[in-house]
């Protein structure tokens, strides 16, 4: 459990997208608007989730990895954007000025242009270590990066990253999606598919699936797992309709023996079937079957344990977004916006702490984990209302700074402050 955590851990080191190298292009010509995208990565189950418009933010649909990052989303007006990773060094260009949460997540919610995008986006600098496209239905596009804004310069442009093979860079996934772009006119469906067929990754970086957005029509295409003959169509405007909602992808396809085989042999899988068992048969009788499983005396306690420790964690980030209007759980990347805690009622909350409680008794290796799991479970009875507790929970996790994590410390001394006032 302890080597699970210190990945988990690594993971809030910075606010990035979960995709690593993915392929995305707009193409605006023949008066269609098209974004299209390969999004590669190692981990499968990926999620969308449904936003309606509310007072504050216009209506959106997301895409994103298990853990509920945002890899890609359109709202209402047709204004999308889509990461690819990067390699910039943050630390070297001087980047004093961010904004306090996800600032696509803001522009997403706010804006239905570029144009409107834009005072936003040049206000604040842009921290990720990724290089985003944003993109409207009037056929404008732009590349958003550490060091500054790119426009488009012709009828695409395309975002896309480098693999390193042998030891060189290796940039042929943008450079074929700007070669057919370049020599071709079109702008279709079925011309879209042939440059997301040529520029799929298989092996241990999958194309996880691929999307082309009609960014007039509201329309998205969704292809499963480089499958490019079985289509998945989404009318977000008659989606929307259906109310807020978080969904698993594969679960519009049909039965695939490639995705089952690349899903079943991943680490996270036991955990998502924890997940799909509490959709089956409840969360208090899955969790009690498995509590229970975990205190018999077996080998595979460790792991049972972990998976046990990411449901508690998916459950609160499943809670928190869909009582923020679709947002990110920006506490557990440690933004400023994300300290500003908001309180409701939730029984996923519920159910995650009496997980954290179960696993926090019995974690007796790692005092570090132990405090971890006290943060979180501080966290989830300040959202309840439960103050007292909640700072009773904050102040054990950070009472011997040796045996904390300093995510932990760092968080735990921010709410600490913040609670004193």
């Amino acid at each position: 459990m302890q080597k699970y955590l210190l990945l988990l851990l690594i993971t809030l080191s910075g606010y990035t997208s979960i995709m690593k190298a993915c392929t995305i292009f707009s193409c605006s010509r023949g008066g269609e608007v098209f974004v299209a995208a390969n999004e590669d990565d190692m981990t499968p189950f990926t999620r969308i989730w449904y936003n309606p418009a509310t007072k504050d933010r216009y209506a959106s649909v997301c895409f994103g990895a298990p853990d509920m990052q945002i890899a890609a989303a359109m709202n209402e007006y047709g204004l999308f954007f889509d990461y690819a990773a990067a390699n910039y060094d943050l630390s070297k260009l001087g980047l004093a000025n961010p904004y306090p949460g996800d600032i696509m997540w803001e522009v997403l919610g706010k804006c239905k242009t570029v144009k409107e995008a834009l005072p936003i986006l040049k206000k604040y600098d842009y921290i990720s270590q990724s290089q985003v496209i944003l993109a409207d239905r009037e056929g404008n596009s732009i590349l958003i990066n550490p060091k500054g804004i790119i426009e488009k310069n012709g009828d695409f442009q395309v975002n896309s990253n480098c693999n390193m093979i042998n030891g060189k860079l290796s940039c042929r996934r943008p450079e074929i999606a700007n070669e057919m772009l370049s020599v071709s006119k079109e702008n279709n469906i079925e011309f879209l598919k042939k440059i997301l067929n040529k520029t799929h990754q298989e092996g241990e970086l999958n194309t996880l699936y691929s999307t082309i957005y009609d960014l007039k029509k509201g329309i998205i295409y969704v292809y499963l797992f480089h499958d490019y003959n079985t289509v998945y169509t989404i009318d977000l405007k008659s989606e929307l309709k259906k109310g807020y909602r978080i969904e698993n992808l594969a679960d519009h396809f049909p039965a695939s023996f490639a995705y089952e085989n690349f899903s079943k042999n991943h680490s996270l899988y036991l955990k998502e079937s924890i997940l799909q068992e509490m959709k089956e048969k409840g969360m208090d009788a899955t969790l009690d079957h498995y509590i229970a499983e975990s205190e018999k005396t077996s080998p595979k306690n460790e792991k049972l344990n972990s998976a046990l420790l990411e449901v508690a964690l998916q459950l609160i980030k499943f809670s928190w977004i869909e009582h923020n209007n679709g947002g990110s759980w920006d506490y557990w990347f440690s933004k400023p916006n994300g300290y500003d805690i908001k309180k409701y009622k939730d029984n996923k909350l519920i159910s995650a702490e009496k997980l954290l409680t179960y696993l926090s008794a019995h974690e007796n290796k790692d005092p570090k984990l132990r405090n971890f799991m006290y943060e979180i479970s501080g966290f989830i009875n300040l959202v309840q209302g439960n103050t007292k507790t909640g700072k009773d929970l904050y102040a054990k996790s950070i009472s011997n700074p040796n045996e904390a994590y300093p995510v932990t410390l760092t968080r735990g001394n921010e709410i600490m402050k913040r609670l004193k006032k």
